[in-house]
């Protein structure tokens, strides 16, 4: 048996005094009603002599009935103006009503030990929660801390990425201009060097008439017809080449938008024809660009951004044609918004992988050969500016971006 179990038996089987057990009940009721049936006056006295209810002094003759609750009296009754069984059927009264008292203050005393004892426990309870809240608490800051760091960590790790997708593509596009740059400046210096040989030529022929040649003679001899009819072909070639290199450096510079950081006034028709400039030199020899540029009211917007989301998704078509096929660039107002639409003809987008397109880092292409972050890239710079994009793609026909910008 528990301690606590036994704490409880104790309480309830603890012997009780009669001052105790008279202390429960209405004195006044109970002095009126045995005034009435003994008679006369009376007291109630404990085992000891102690006056406990009633007269202080016992009545002249008095009688005196033991008051019993188990089998030692706990006390008397004593009263000297009535008859033997009027004095034992008080006793015999008074006995049922302390025993009765005596039931309910152990059935109370048990009562208040259980109350007591369901206290404790749930302190005890409320306790143990405390100290796991406060355990909790403290492993949940430190879970908030490790997560706090393992996000910083993947955005460190997606700002890296994020970054080497724009490398990539500045790569990609530098390749495409240094080849469209060094096609004009290859033949511009071929021609420079020709007309060296030609200005030799002239040089010869000074020296020769000074020698006193003939001047019809000399000029025969060096074939200065064909040096001066090929010459003026030379410079007419060169400029050309050296127009060609400034177009390419200029579209390069608006494609970059290096001069412009902040929001602009922009005709977008103006920077797809720059993406699309640029872009040319990236275009294997069986894939074909096409542009149909409706009218469009101007945009405020971040040009240099939206150029990025171009580029981007025109390498993505450019990728899909695997080498043949044509790419057409769309432009029109529908409604209030700038539809900008992007097709190619190539192989399509699987109708499994269409929903993850925009998920970043997801790629269809060999390790290695992509980030999965151009679309990504290209979307939320599409939603900075309040628009959204769409795709539809059917296997074995092609596949659209519809862009969508608000005016």
């Amino acid at each position: 048996m528990s301690a606590e179990v036994q704490g409880q038996f104790a309480a309830f089987d603890r012997e009780r005094g009669l001052a105790e057990l008279l202390g429960g009940v209405p004195r006044d009721l109970l002095q009126k009603t045995l005034a009435q049936l003994l008679g006369g006056a009376f007291r109630i006295t404990d085992a000891n002599g102690a006056v406990l209810f009633g007269a202080a002094e016992a009545p002249q003759g008095s009688k005196r009935a033991p008051l019993r609750l188990e089998l030692e009296p706990l006390g008397y009754l004593e009263c000297a103006a009535t008859d033997d069984g009027r004095l034992q059927g008080c006793a015999l009264i008074l006995e049922l009503l302390l025993r009765g008292e005596s039931r309910y203050q152990m059935a109370s005393s048990l009562h208040l030990e259980a109350i007591q004892a369901d206290y404790e426990a749930l302190k005890q309870k409320h306790a143990d929660l405390a100290e796991s809240e406060a355990r909790y608490k403290t492993l949940s800051e430190e879970l908030e801390q490790r997560v706090r760091e393992q996000v910083k960590v993947i955005e460190d790790a997606g700002r890296q990425l994020y970054q080497a997708e724009k490398m990539a593509s500045v790569g990609r596009l530098a390749a495409g201009v240094a080849h469209e740059i060094n096609n004009p400046i290859g033949f511009v210096r071929s021609n420079l060097r020709t007309s060296q040989d030609y200005a030799a030529r002239l040089v010869a022929l000074g020296k020769a008439i000074k020698a006193g040649r003939s001047a019809s003679e000399s000029w025969s001899e060096l074939d200065l017809d064909f040096v001066v009819e090929d010459f003026a072909a030379l410079l007419r070639e060169s400029i050309s080449g050296i127009d060609r290199v400034a177009r390419i450096v200029t579209d390069l510079k608006g494609f970059s938008n290096v001069d412009r950081g902040e929001e602009e006034m922009a005709d977008l028709n103006d920077n797809l024809r720059q993406v699309c400039s640029v872009i040319a030199g990236q275009l294997p020899p069986g894939i074909k660009l096409v542009q149909e540029l409706g009218q469009l009211p101007r945009l405020v917007c971040l040009p240099g951004f939206l150029n990025q989301a171009f580029i981007n998704l025109l390498q993505n078509a450019i990728q899909a044609l695997d080498g043949e096929g044509e790419v057409k660039v769309r432009s029109r107002m529908v409604g209030d918004e700038i539809q900008i639409a992007i097709d190619d003809n190539g192989a399509g987008i699987p109708a499994d992988v269409l929903p993850r397109i925009f998920d970043p880092f997801f790629t269809t292409r060999d390790v290695g050969k992509g980030t999965g972050l151009g679309l990504p890239v290209a979307r939320d710079i599409i939603q900075i500016h309040g628009g959204r994009i769409e795709i539809e793609s059917k296997q074995g026909v092609g596949t659209t971006v519809m862009i969508y910008l608000p005016v």
